[in-house]
């Protein structure tokens, strides 16, 4: 099983994170789109790095256009080798139309249609041929040669791969149908994934004549875990805040329903409205804790990673939402690389 990594976007120490995630035995690192920019950082890692892949988990699709996308992604590819993934995500309608102010409308038909109009730009590209994308969301019938990067910065390894995340099951089918992975959502239970994120992503694949082999599935997971009481006492708190602020998503509704709480989603709606963070937390019992994150002293989390998604993922990111050094990792690391 491959072991990912995220790291910060600190530009100034992204660099030497990535160099160390590889030393460290890692196979790859990733970043987020929040605060900032999330492809920055991994042109400073593909600088200090040979191996390990770096890609954006998730860069906000929607909050772009198809060909900007195509030209920041082609020349992080470029310039790592052939190491680059782009991960893109959706967001949701208030984010894109309020924060990006950009448009809005039937996201996994939007998103699609996104992947593909970005892959005809890095064929027209590649080919030499005339660009011409037309879509219901998106048309791109212009590419003078002036603008074309040239075809040999891909010698070798082509465009990037992309994987795109998902929760619902729409966003899920194409993810199958168009992307070349998926990233399975910090806020996804093994029950969830394989009752309802498996089956979509199949569905997907079918539709357009492939199977499952070959397609990467990404999953970030919830772990508990510390040294001493104290360390385990923060990772419960830190872990119980943040599956709380997830669960106040109605997008992610379905996830908690499935396991028989819908309910708590409501109570954890109501609470974020009056912005009572911490008590949301206190609504996150064991039984909901132990579903979405492993639970455990160090040497536990590899054996119950493992068990728990040995059979259906093929890279993993831990997700530790409270204070915690590498050395934590270490052993883990090496029995999951070793899995």
């Amino acid at each position: 099983m491959n072991v990912d990594e995220l790291i910060g976007f600190d530009l100034a120490k992204a660099g030497a994170s990535a160099a160390d995630a590889e030393v460290r035995g890692y196979s790859g690192v990733w970043t987020a789109e929040a605060a900032h920019d999330p492809f920055l950082p991994l042109l400073m890692a593909a600088e200090h790095t040979e191996r390990i892949q770096l890609g954006t988990s998730i860069a906000v699709a929607f909050a772009r256009s198809p060909m900007t996308l195509a030209n920041t992604a082609w020349d992080l590819q470029a310039f790592s080798k052939g190491r680059f993934i782009l991960g893109l995500g959706s967001q949701i309608k208030p984010h894109i139309t309020r924060r990006f102010s950009m448009p809005w409308s039937h996201p996994a038909p939007r998103m699609r249609e996104f992947v593909l109009a970005m892959r005809a730009i890095w064929d027209a590209w590649l080919s030499g041929e005339e660009l011409d994308f037309r879509g219901d969301f998106y048309t791109h019938t212009l590419m003078s040669p002036f603008f074309a990067p040239d075809p040999s910065d891909l010698e070798g390894f082509g465009p990037p791969k992309v994987f795109l995340a998902g929760v619902g099951e729409m966003m899920t089918e194409v993810a199958g149908e168009v992307g070349d992975g998926f990233l399975c959502h910090g806020f996804t239970t093994e029950r969830y994934l394989r009752e309802v994120t498996l089956p979509a992503l199949e569905r997907g694949r079918a539709k357009v004549g492939k199977t499952m082999d070959g397609f990467e599935i990404a999953s970030t997971s919830f772990v508990v875990t510390g040294a001493n009481d104290e360390e385990m006492a923060s990772a419960v708190a830190g872990t119980r805040q943040q599956i709380a602020f997830y669960g106040s998503t109605p997008a992610y509704r379905n996830v908690l329903e499935l396991h028989g709480w819908g309910g708590l989603q409501d109570e954890l709606k109501s609470l974020s409205k009056q912005g009572r963070w911490v008590e949301m937390g206190n609504l996150i019992d064991d039984e909901v804790l132990s579903t979405f994150a492993v639970v455990g002293e160090p040497e536990q989390v590899a054996p119950k990673l493992t068990q728990r998604y040995g059979d259906s993922i093929s890279r993993i990111t831990v997700y530790a939402p409270y204070e915690s050094s590498p050395e934590r990792w270490s052993k883990m690391l090496a029995a999951l690389l070793a899995a």
